[in-house]
């Protein structure tokens, strides 16, 4: 093997650095370097895949919590990001998607139903059995008192003018289906879904 002038100078260069590093304590700097790294943050986390709350576009988001699922255990949070294998937004999120952790852990969100009692200047938090039974039956008594049977002509019309439904988009074409034909079974004519608005 020849050696030129220049490649002895660069063999021989290169190990006095390497002896030098070694020499001034940089020897245990790759070790150490790999210890400091701290672990991935969703290592021990739970993955849940849910749909955007925002617009009619429904992207799909994935929800990490830590916490180990267990009976009286609180799961917290502490990521959200755009769901790469969704197919309407690929993983990107808008604006309002992205910022959707800071709006899950707000202290203004409504956590539980609130009621106003007729009369009173504040909302009360009340069950969701409360708020479901009284929705139901102020739906009942407003049907009952304007339901429309016949029309001026005697013709059955089964018409229901005087509530309307604002449907979810954030569902599936079967579920939002299943909403138009249930809502049109009370008689509803007022009815649209907010992909439309």
């Amino acid at each position: 093997m020849t050696l030129s002038r220049r490649g002895f100078i660069q063999i021989t260069g290169a190990g006095l650095a390497a002896s030098s590093l070694g020499a001034l304590g940089f020897a245990a700097a790759g070790p150490a370097l790999a210890d400091s790294m701290r672990p991935f943050k969703l290592t021990h986390t739970t993955e849940t895949r849910n749909t955007c709350t925002y617009c009619s576009v429904a992207c799909g988001i994935l929800i990490y919590s830590l916490g180990d699922r267990s009976l009286n255990a609180t799961s917290n949070i502490m990521h959200i990001e755009g769901d790469p294998d969704h197919p309407v937004n690929r993983g990107t999120l808008c604006p309002k998607g992205a910022a959707l952790l800071d709006i899950v852990h707000a202290p203004t969100r409504l956590k539980v139903p609130k009621y106003r009692a007729p009369g009173s200047n504040e909302f009360k938090p009340v069950s969701w059995d409360f708020a479901l039974g009284r929705i139901a039956a102020l739906m009942k008594q407003d049907r009952d008192a304007n339901f429309i049977a016949k029309n001026a002509a005697g013709t059955t019309v089964n018409r229901w003018l005087s509530t309307g439904m604002l449907a979810a988009s954030a569902s599936s074409s079967e579920t939002a289906y299943l909403t138009w034909k249930v809502a049109r079974s009370f008689g509803m004519l007022v009815f649209d879904n907010q992909a439309r608005v």
